[in-house]
């Protein structure tokens, strides 16, 4: 298995378990995603960390950043451009057990689908599945990944890309709408996590990457962006955000504060140049993204 950086332990039992080289970037709350759920199945699933995306600068010889610094520009390395047609991370190719040959054309990306991979090829069973094996259940968790995917982790870069007042305050409202729905979702089993008894998963990693990271809002926008301490209607959502974000298997994969308050400077002073931040800079959600429009 491998620990929180992507560093595999030696352990012999690993040639027997799932292995892939893991294309991620450190920063990404989309990789981290994919980070939680081989993290969960450290016993189960191998791999090796790859950083495959990253952040180089270039002139800005028109201004027009407005804050006299360069543009930033997302590097890839050329396995994740051969890999995934999108050439975006987390990207997951698993590598044969027996031979060690890398199989490209096997890739597997998109966040939310590779934590249901992940759990897939874990071989995990009960309460140990981030995929319940209840139908109900399984569909309720499909729902809402893509619930919180659109509503609590999208507008999180619209209050830090766009450039007016109240186009910010309208994706925090947004984004607090969703935390709430949420929360009042988390109520109707016996929680903490969104399936019942404690049971991790697929929503509970779709969401934490970005509730990790809504501390960036005060300190880049403001207090009138920080997370309400005392709404009620949020209480259930905060019982959530203490358990899962204790568990160990979470908290080996965060990323340093303030090495991430720094990287996410570059989108909240519009320098950043990157698929997501020019479709929110365009007007489009961040899960929107257009393979095409949103090239740089």
């Amino acid at each position: 298995s491998s620990d929180g950086n992507g560093n595999g332990n030696g352990n012999d039992d690993d040639r027997r378990l799932p292995k892939f080289r893991y294309l991620s970037a450190w920063f990404c709350p989309y990789a981290h995603r994919a980070t939680l759920a081989l993290e969960h199945h450290s016993s189960r699933v191998s791999y090796d960390w790859v950083e495959a995306l990253g952040w180089e600068q270039r002139p800005d010889d028109d201004g027009v950043t407005g804050t006299g610094k360069e543009w930033w520009y997302h590097w890839k390395a050329d396995e994740l451009r051969r890999s995934n047609p999108s050439a975006l991370v987390p990207t997951l190719i698993p590598v044969n057990d027996e031979t060690g040959v890398v199989d490209e054309s096997e890739a597997v990306y998109e966040s939310l689908v590779t934590i249901d991979y992940v759990d897939a090829v874990s071989g995990a069973t009960g309460k140990d599945k981030l995929v319940s094996d209840d139908p109900y259940q399984m569909a309720r968790g499909r729902i809402w990944s893509d619930r919180v995917n659109r509503e609590c982790c999208s507008p999180y870069y619209g209050v830090l890309v766009r450039k007016e007042e109240d186009e910010r305050k309208e994706h925090f409202h947004k984004l607090l709408t969703g935390l709430r729905a949420f929360s009042s979702e988390l109520v109707k089993t016996s929680g903490p996590t969104f399936l019942p008894d404690g049971q991790l998963s697929n929503v509970d990693l779709a969401l934490l990457p970005w509730a990790y990271r809504y501390y960036v809002f005060e300190h880049y926008r403001g207090p009138d962006y920080a997370i309400p301490e005392s709404d009620p209607e949020l209480d259930a959502y905060r019982a959530w955000y203490d358990h899962v974000i204790g568990l160990d298997s979470v908290k080996r994969t965060l990323p340093d504060r303030d090495r991430y308050l720094d990287h996410i400077g570059k989108y909240a002073d519009s320098s950043a140049r990157s698929k997501v931040a020019n479709a929110v800079r365009r007007g489009a959600a961040a899960h929107e993204i257009d393979d095409e429009v949103d090239e740089y």
